[in-house]
């Protein structure tokens, strides 16, 4: 679930399948929307020369989407080992029951309800697979199952729906939070300022070379969007449908149901924190 708007500096070109990094490349599913901007990014993740391939979110029950993820892989001379879960929405994870059985492979995913096979996934897992090596990266606040991927070798970062190439993520509430949604953003500076992470392989839009200009965008929209939250709780306006009609004037209108659910994470948040 996004919000469609542009960020400064954020390309604006439709994105296409293809390499991003030395060792990952996109598989775009055909599910457009102004939820999922131009359809949802499935990640093919190997070490230069592998035969085994990692799958990160094969994307929705699109069978013609899931086969040519598979027949991209081949092209590539990979087998897909193992396929791994940013989290459960279903443009992400829809597929993967099905992608299992036609791949043979494990779904390893934070959510013990979203896994085929005995492991799971969790802070500070090292998952290495044909010699590639992704650290699992807890990233709750869009949903409380939200995960990242880093990947140290190409200085990048699989973020999902928690940094988005185009716009913004909701905070799904009730299962997202606003407050895990705001550390978890930190975390993700961390690593841009600590790690050396500079790309971002987002689960929607197009790849950002920017990460930690990216984080520290969201951060700022983020306390702007409260500051205006709050205010408008203050002016009167406390349901959180009225307080859309007011902060959100400047999101498409079909965007509006998905804004009230980040509203209504940030009505709790100030209210956890005394604020309204």
């Amino acid at each position: 679930m996004t919000n469609a708007s542009v960020l400064p500096g954020q390309p604006r070109g439709a994105v296409v399948s293809g390499r991003a990094t030395a060792r990952a490349i996109n598989v775009l599913a055909p599910n457009p929307s102004a939820m999922t901007l131009d359809g949802t990014n499935t990640w093919i993740v190997a070490e230069p020369d592998s035969e085994l391939a990692v799958v990160v979110d094969p994307g929705p029950l699109d069978q013609d989407h899931l086969r040519n993820v598979v027949a991209t892989a081949e092209q590539a001379g990979m087998r897909i080992a193992l396929t791994l879960l940013t989290h459960g929405h279903p443009d992400h994870a829809g597929g993967a029951a099905r992608f299992a059985e036609l791949t043979g492979t494990k779904v390893r995913a934070l959510d013990p309800a979203l896994r085929l096979g005995d492991e799971g996934l969790a802070a500070g897992d090292v998952i290495r697979t044909g010699g590639l090596e992704l650290r699992v990266v807890p990233t709750p606040g869009h949903t409380a199952d939200s995960l990242c991927f880093h990947l140290p070798a190409d200085q990048a970062v699989l973020t999902g729906d928690t940094v988005l190439g185009r716009g913004t993520t909701v905070v799904a509430h009730p299962d997202g939070r606003l407050g895990d949604y705001l550390d978890s953003l930190r975390r993700l500076r961390s690593l841009t300022v600590d790690d050396g992470v500079h790309t971002v392989l987002p689960g929607h839009g197009p790849v950002l070379e920017d990460a930690q200009g990216a984080v520290e965008y969201y951060l700022a929209h983020r306390a702007s969007r409260l500051a205006q939250v709050e205010t408008a709780v203050e002016n009167g306006h406390r349901s959180a449908a009225d307080v859309v009609a007011h902060v959100y004037v400047d999101v498409d209108r079909s965007l509006w149901p998905a804004a009230e659910l980040s509203v209504r994470a940030q009505l709790e948040y100030l209210q956890e924190h005394g604020l309204i």
